[in-house]
């Protein structure tokens, strides 16, 4: 008897109503487009189901990447035989013949409502064949078995397994409209890409870039970080590089030292929404966390969002840095944004930024220049790159 098949389980996607099927059909669009290394899978839908046919595949292999699906609650390495009793019998005792242990436990669920038998006897017979039948010596234990088989009767076939492992959760990758995430480098702003791709919203990424004050080293640890996201998602993710030099020397040559963190904050913020625009994206997104630097107090906050009318979306906003750490830990981000090099946001930190600026004091610093003219510069002279699986084999990369 083989294990050739994935029962996908979707958790939250079952509470959509009207809209189910769009977001289940959504969810296997994605399925497809992670799993498409291997070639000879088959797929097949139901209500509440999807099921994968392994016909050959490695199965840790196709597990592995089957947990970076967003819109999976969980899913179980299965046996799929006929909706027979007698068929559902010996498939349970192959499974409990092959694991240790010396307890078990059959959970029946009995989609089928026209089967002849209830779930308490379906699991009764079942365990009933297992004793007369099995080569271990064997108890039943409801509470904490060694061996918990859980059966899922359908109309034509019967599906026995003995693990569930958990899936990303969330929403199918896309379901949810486009946001440009600005990504620093940094812990925090990769989690926030993540958190955002877990919520079925889709992302491009935006990356201003200081030459010669920022390295090549700099943007190749972004994009390294693009790379990790991207395996969430469809398997590709355009990053946007803006030409930020001109425009933040400017800053700092016509604000305040205590002002230039605010005043930079807002150029990228109106650059952001340019790029936005141009690329249909919904909203804007940041790894701001509330009171952790300067830029990130409420007052600062304020003052920063007022100058675009888009939505800026901060999944981190009330996570502490432990638990960011924790998830990039998680997600596989956090060694890349802790390589030595650093960002625009870094290199001309003010000694003593100010944390509780005030709107009309940004506002007579910008009017030192002519920044709007910058400003459009920086979005008309945006670069875009793809990170795919051709990544790093692209010529003329940097």
């Amino acid at each position: 008897m083989e294990c050739n098949h994935i029962l996908v389980r979707f958790g939250e996607l079952t509470t959509k109503g009207e809209n189910r099927k769009l977001f289940i059909r959504k969810l296997c669009q994605n399925t497809k487009e992670i799993l498409n290394s291997f070639q000879n899978l088959k797929y097949e839908l139901s209500f509440d189901r999807m099921y994968i046919l392994l016909n050959g595949e490695d199965a840790k292999a196709v597990c592995r990447q089957l947990k970076t699906v967003f819109g999976i609650h969980s899913f179980s390495l299965c046996y799929q035989v006929k909706s027979d009793l007698e068929s559902i019998k010996e498939a349970c005792l192959h499974v409990i013949e092959n694991n240790p242990g010396n307890t078990f436990k059959i959970d029946t669920k009995r989609n089928d409502k026209e089967f002849p038998m209830q779930s308490h006897d379906i699991n009764t017979a079942i365990a009933g064949h297992v004793f007369h039948h099995t080569s271990k010596e064997l108890k039943v234990d409801v509470h904490h078995p060694d061996i918990l088989v859980k059966v899922e009767l359908r109309k034509e076939f019967t599906y026995v397994m003995d693990n569930v492992i958990l899936g990303a959760g969330g929403y199918p990758v896309g379901i949810g409209g486009k946001a440009l995430l600005m990504l620093s480098g940094g812990i925090d702003s990769p989690v926030a890409g993540y958190l955002t791709l877990k919520r079925g919203v889709d992302i491009e990424c935006i990356h201003y870039a200081s030459p010669p004050y920022t390295s090549d080293l700099a943007r190749e640890k972004v994009l390294d970080l693009v790379d990790v996201l991207r395996h969430y998602t469809h398997g590709k993710i355009t990053v946007h590089i803006v030409p930020f030099t001109e425009l933040q020397l400017a800053v700092y040559e016509h604000c305040e030292e205590s002002y230039a963190m605010t005043v930079m904050r807002r150029m990228m913020y109106r650059i952001a929404q340019g790029v936005a625009q141009k690329n249909n994206c919904l909203a804007i997104v940041n790894g701001e966390s509330i009171g952790q630097v300067a830029s990130q107090t409420l007052e600062s906050m304020s003052v920063i969002n007022e100058v675009i009318s888009m939505p800026v979306l901060r999944p981190v906003a009330c996570m502490d840095k432990l638990e960011i750490i924790d998830l990039a830990n998680k997600i596989g981000t956090y060694d890349i944004s802790i390589r030595p090099h650093e960002d625009c946001c870094t290199i001309f930190t003010p000694k003593q930024p100010a944390t509780k600026p005030k709107s009309y004091k940004a506002k007579a610093f910008e009017e030192n220049w002519d920044f709007d003219k910058m400003v459009q510069d920086c979005i008309e002279q945006t670069t875009f790159i793809v990170i795919n699986n051709d990544y790093k084999n692209v010529e003329n990369l940097f």
